[in-house]
């Protein structure tokens, strides 16, 4: 299939070719649509191309952040309870707050660093508390978090660290890949990211006893598919009896084996879809350079670039509508950098949070913030129109 960008600027655009359709061929042909083989070699070989020991994967994303969460609480060697705080920026996705409230936790919100978009690890280090028991990063826009300074502020008050890299697949700080540096890192396969499997999402994690809790929680918390010496609750042998023994207060959050079949072919690309991306981010960071009204992404370490941020400034602060309303004139598509300043958002009043009295980076980004597209192939062309559609309006 010969790749091309539609006129204009788009979002997302597909990374599949004929081997993708031939493997929904083959998996049709199989008559097995239900999760098998095809997702248990995904799973490896997309831990393998992270270097984590283990790989599980679910129906989306968000579903990854909430058994992520359920393990690390029902992890019979976690001290994390309900009532326990986790830190989290303030800048995310509604999924990542979700779990948390839903396992008791209380969300301690941070502000974001306005350049990088991430966590301010000064405000983050002054939130601790000792009630305080984790943290829960965002890597946001593909762009991963200082993970040594934040290792070691966690390592210095006995934190946990989390790791939600929905939209960083394929980042890395100094040389280590974002979504391997907590306990258990979250990755998406949706439609719009780094690599698509129609739906779906992943856990990595290097630990043996989180891998079977996952494995569990995702199947309706039973040990069906656990081995027979393993650490979520002893099998009795008979192979009947453990057919229906749910032992954790699971889900149904499986996958199809189409998408675990899209996931070995789209594994194969990572290396080029991420070395396309960052040569298109280079581009843009040189072409936006001249413009003094937005304030780009500032990456860390080697971002695998989802989006391209702009934040307002200047002559154009307080102007996003009227920017939104040039871009799409121009068939530039663009959205709200993920959810803004998230405890503006009117389902706070059913989390428990702790919330500073201000966050004027997240309330910054929350009104004069937004972001365009990235993809694996050449769009030059585009940036160019964006260049021009913005520099217009100064």
């Amino acid at each position: 299939m010969t790749e091309s960008l539609p006129a204009g600027f788009p979002l997302a655009t597909s990374s599949w070719d004929d081997n993708e359709y031939a493997a929904l061929q083959s998996v049709i042909a199989s008559g097995r649509f239900t999760m098998g083989p095809l997702v248990a070699q995904f799973e490896k070989d997309f831990a393998a191309q992270f270097g984590s020991a283990f790989g599980v994967m679910v129906n989306s994303g968000s579903s990854a952040n909430l058994l992520l969460i359920a393990a690390a609480v029902l992890d019979p060697r976690s001290d994390l309870n309900a009532g326990d705080e986790v830190i989290v920026p303030a800048v995310s996705w509604a999924t990542t707050y979700y779990p948390l409230q839903q396992y008791g936790l209380t969300l301690k919100f941070v502000d974001i660093d306005v350049d990088t978009l991430n966590l301010d690890l000064d405000q983050l280090e002054a939130a601790i508390g000792p009630k305080t028991k984790a943290i829960f990063a965002v890597n946001l826009l593909g762009n991963p978090n200082d993970f040594g300074r934040l290792q070691a502020i966690a390592d210095q008050h006995g934190l946990l660290v989390f790791e939600d890299n929905c939209e960083s697949l394929g980042a890395t700080f100094e040389g280590k890949a974002a979504g391997t540096f907590g306990q258990m890192g979250t990755f998406s396969t949706f439609f719009s990211h780094h690599i698509a499997t129609m739906e779906g999402g992943l856990i990595l994690t290097d630990d043996e006893q989180l891998r079977q809790i996952l494995v569990s929680l995702r199947a309706h918390g039973w040990t069906r598919e656990l081995p027979a010496d393993n650490f979520v609750f002893p099998k009795t042998g008979d192979v009947f009896d453990d057919l229906f023994r749910f032992v954790l207060p699971g889900y149904n959050v499986r996958p199809l084996e189409m998408s675990g079949a899209l996931g070995i072919e789209q594994t194969k690309k990572i290396p080029a879809l991420i070395a396309g991306r960052r040569e298109n981010a280079a581009y843009f960071v040189e072409k936006m350079r001249d413009v003094a009204d937005i304030r780009i992404q500032k990456e860390t370490g080697e971002s695998s670039w989802f989006g391209f941020s702009l934040v307002l400034e200047g002559a154009l602060a307080g102007r996003r509508s009227e920017v939104v309303a040039a871009l799409t004139a121009a068939k530039i598509e663009s959205r709200p950098i993920v959810a803004g300043n998230f405890t503006r958002n009117p389902v706070m009043r059913y989390l428990d949070a702790v919330v500073p009295e201000s966050l004027p980076a997240a309330d910054k980004i929350h009104e004069d913030g937004l972001f365009v597209g990235n993809h694996h192939f050449a769009v030059h062309e585009s940036i160019d129109l964006l260049h021009e559609t913005i520099t217009g309006l100064i």
